[in-house]
């Protein structure tokens, strides 16, 4: 394992001064024309790197320029509503990252006048800015001298250095960081970074690393050992943890019951069916869990009816399996409060309200699918809401 912050090849003064021109001129003929470099404007910079954390490229960059055109600043963003935010972020996870963007843009808007700061600190004072994007955003903007550290700047700098450890560890992160503060330089640091961005990005990959048309190889540890295809050394990933849930789609009038998630909730903010972890596969018990959960929730009773549809999905390391019910209701009243309010929704609304992925997949489905009755009591037919939210049976007497 190397001990210096950097190898051999990198450790006078002249190397450094070698590495990174042959690392930028590489850059200047192979960069990706990507809509965030066009400018040094440290809003949409900021707005980019953002976008980018967990996510790819491609993903982003039509959020980007969506956001982009609806917000062209970031006083507009600040400006605007966060259920519309929320709704714009749809499909692009991690949902934390839009509230954070908007509380970032508040901040930028209403403390420091709409222009981002200059230096690394301020910027990292910024609701979800970390040590990465405040340096991104410094070099890229304004060429602050500042390192990055980030998937691809991580994989290429522990190639170089040789790095036989595991980059995740705090002992890895400390010395990768080091790395990057030695070969930033104190001129074009903006250019520099992205320049290693785009290497790790097109070319020191994951798997298979073209080492052929690397422009650094004499300079790389890694590849003199024969090692690229073992450095770096990441963390096992936790194994996946299978959780079952429901979701009710509770229909009345042309309408839905939704409820806003609540702080600390998976989905903070954002709509959503009657959702809930489900502790048995009996069908009785289950049916008995349907109502009592959607009870619990919402105040409302429901009579449960068929099975919709079935979604399997992904949120971080679980895999879930979210089984989808139609139901009526059959009693109570909307319990709603300021935290977690509780509506009846039109379902033309449902195309303006920020929903989860696996939520507007079954919006999608029910806007499609006309109600059946599948097991639901011919009994409950004449139910009606008040205008209380509270469930009226006519048939019950």
């Amino acid at each position: 394992m190397a001990t210096d912050c950097i190898s051999r090849s990198l450790a006078t003064s002249q190397q450094k001064a070698a590495f990174r021109r042959r690392l930028v001129n590489w850059y200047g003929k192979h960069a990706r024309p990507l809509p965030w470099r066009e400018n040094r404007d440290a809003y949409r910079i900021w707005l980019s790197e953002v976008m980018l954390q967990q996510t790819t490229v491609a993903m982003a960059r039509p959020y980007f320029e969506r956001f982009v055109a609806a917000f062209p600043t970031v006083h507009d963003l600040a400006a605007a509503d966060e259920q519309l935010i929320l709704r714009m972020w749809e499909g692009l996870g991690y949902y934390r990252r839009a509230r954070s963007l908007h509380a970032a843009a508040k901040a930028v808007s209403s403390d420091h006048g709409g222009v981002f700061p200059r230096d690394v600190a301020s910027l990292m004072r910024l609701p979800g800015v970390g040590r990465y994007t405040a340096g991104a955003v410094a070099s890229f903007a304004y060429d602050t001298s500042a390192p990055i550290l980030e998937v691809n700047t991580l994989r290429v700098l522990a190639r170089l250095a040789g790095y036989r450890g595991e980059t995740a560890s705090t002992a890895g992160q400390r010395f990768l960081w080091r790395t990057a503060e030695e070969l930033v330089p104190a001129k074009g640091a903006g250019r520099f970074n992205y320049a290693l961005m785009e290497l790790g990005a097109v070319v020191c990959k994951p798997v298979q690393p073209q080492c052929e048309t690397c422009p650094v190889t004499a300079h790389c540890a890694a590849f003199q050992a024969g090692l690229q295809n073992e450095i770096p050394r990441l963390a096992a990933r936790p194994k996946p943890t299978a959780v079952r849930e429901a979701a009710v789609v509770v229909r009345r009038n042309g309408c839905v019951l939704l409820r806003q998630r609540g702080r600390g909730e998976r989905w903070e903010n954002m709509w959503d069916f009657p959702r809930f972890e489900l502790t048995s596969e009996v069908p009785l018990l289950v049916r008995d869990e349907l109502v009592a959960k959607v009870r619990q929730q919402t105040g409302v009773t429901i009579e449960p009816g068929a099975l919709l549809k079935t979604i399997k999905h992904g949120v971080t390391r679980f895999r879930i399996t979210l089984d989808c019910y139609e139901a009526r209701p059959a009693g109570g009243r909307i319990r709603s409060t300021a935290e977690t309010p509780v509506r009846w929704t039109p379902l033309a609304e449902l195309a303006k309200l920020p929903l989860s992925v696996s939520g507007r997949q079954i919006a999608n489905t029910i806007r499609l699918t006309p109600r059946r009755e599948g097991a639901m009591s011919k009994a409950r037919e004449g139910a009606r809401i008040d205008a209380n939210g509270e469930v009226q049976n006519t048939n019950l007497h």
